[in-house]
């Protein structure tokens, strides 16, 4: 099976140690976000996680545990892209970012890492130009280091729109524009374009419109063919694989105006206090009289097949 950190928070950035003590562990306990009082319990052995994805725009924390996971497989996509303080204002500087990502690389192998340059909007200081522009001195600093770029445009959930007012969508001519241009900017760099849950519009342009956590992408990152159950592995937008997630909503300390995983930044504050290093869970404790439920887990690999 494969865990997944990264759709609701940014643990690499801010729960580091949280997680590495459940690697320890052995386990991890995780809230059902919709039904609070169901707690579900991960185990976390190499024998039945196939891979662990991390999502993440602050790799930093977790470089000094990497040896540490040498038992498992990984890949992970680090955030990176032109916008200011004024929307991501919890974010290192974006050089910063780049040269750890060019650590992580280095230490992972350019096979099990990506780089998302994502979600885009345009206003009067992101403009197409300065997306195109910017795109490509990140490529220039980037290349070598990876293979993939996705890409993605806003979505204005009611989350976005309540701390993202100003956020407009961004129209399909701008969209095939940004598309043809990146497509043509990353062939150059050795750095393949791909778009997720955006629909085909690009494909014409070179983009890959498959999806970015695919099955292809981690068959690659473990070096064998996966198993992967059905309803694992498809959504009506991709062809990603979205599993389990540890992670919780209204928990990540960046607080970008875009962001669809936190609410209110007040949760955010009030949920990050609350946390506890040692404890199972990413926020707070068990209550008493709660019944975690053990997951059915089981390794999706397939040693006759390895692809190195």
């Amino acid at each position: 099976m494969i865990i997944n950190t990264g759709m609701r928070t940014d643990i690499p950035a801010f729960y580091s140690k949280w997680f590495m003590n459940r690697i320890r562990a052995g386990y991890v306990l995780v809230r059902n976000p919709y039904r609070p009082e169901w707690v579900t319990r991960y185990e976390l052995s190499p024998d039945v996680v196939d891979c662990i994805a991390f999502c993440t725009k602050d790799p930093a924390p977790m470089l000094k545990y990497l040896d540490e996971l040498k038992n498992y497989a990984q890949y992970w996509f680090v955030t990176i892209t032109p916008y200011g303080k004024e929307i991501e204002p919890n974010v290192p500087p974006k050089e910063t970012v780049m040269q750890d990502f060019i650590a992580l690389s280095e230490a992972v192998g350019i096979n099990r890492i990506g780089w998302r340059y994502d979600p885009i909007f345009i206003d009067k200081t992101y403009t197409l130009e300065r997306h195109i522009a910017d795109f490509e001195q990140m490529c220039k600093t980037l290349c070598g280091y990876t293979k993939v770029c996705v890409i993605s445009f806003i979505d204005l959930y009611e989350k976005v729109k309540r701390n993202f007012p100003q956020a407009r969508e961004v129209m399909l001519n701008e969209r095939i524009e940004l598309g043809r241009k990146f497509a043509e900017i990353g062939s150059r760099f050795g750095i393949k374009i791909k778009s997720c849950a955006e629909g085909n519009d690009l494909a014409a342009y070179g983009v890959d419109c498959s999806g970015c956590m695919t099955r292809e992408t981690f068959e690659t990152a473990v070096g064998s063919r996966l198993n992967i159950p059905k309803h694992r592995s498809q959504r009506a937008e991709c062809d990603c694989v979205l599993g389990t997630d540890i992670g919780a909503y209204d928990t990540c300390g960046h607080l970008c105006r875009y962001c669809y995983a936190n609410y209110d930044h007040e949760n955010v504050r009030r949920n990050m206090r609350s946390h506890d290093p040692d404890s199972p869970l990413l926020v707070g404790h068990l209550n008493k009289g709660e019944i975690i439920h053990q997951a059915k887990q089981e390794s999706w690999t397939d040693g006759q097949l390895t692809f190195f």
